[in-house]
């Protein structure tokens, strides 16, 4: 079993920078493909960016650019840096890991509880 609890969300101004962080158990962490989805009220939930054991990295249309994702196996963490936020990246976060050798594509197993990122304008 894999639990991912995040942290990092939180009110921002646009134009302003958050990190989040994704602290995952279980000792094969390092191989699984990670991923950040977000969802608003009334809308399915999407992938925002995702990397894999090896380091490479994707992300959606809408934040590429703008945010990176990062992996620290050592500490079991994924991180996702926002910069350059906008009020239309306000949403409930998710850090997501999937087990399988899906990539390029990510289709998860696990999912954290989410996190709130509010961006005002």
């Amino acid at each position: 079993q894999v639990q991912l609890v995040e942290s990092g969300g939180g009110l921002v101004q646009a134009g302003g920078s958050l990190r989040l962080s994704c602290a995952a158990s279980g000792r094969t962490f390092n191989r699984f493909t990670m991923g950040w989805f977000r969802q608003t009220p009334g809308k399915l939930r999407e992938f925002v960016a995702a990397i894999n054991w090896n380091g490479d990295s994707t992300y959606s249309d809408s934040v590429k650019g703008r945010f990176t994702i990062s992996r620290d196996n050592a500490k079991n963490t994924v991180y996702l840096q926002m910069n350059s936020l906008k009020p239309e990246d306000t949403a409930v976060y998710y850090c997501a890991a999937d087990s399988r050798s899906n990539w390029p594509i990510i289709l998860p197993d696990y999912w954290g509880q989410g996190t709130q990122v509010t961006v005002s304008s």
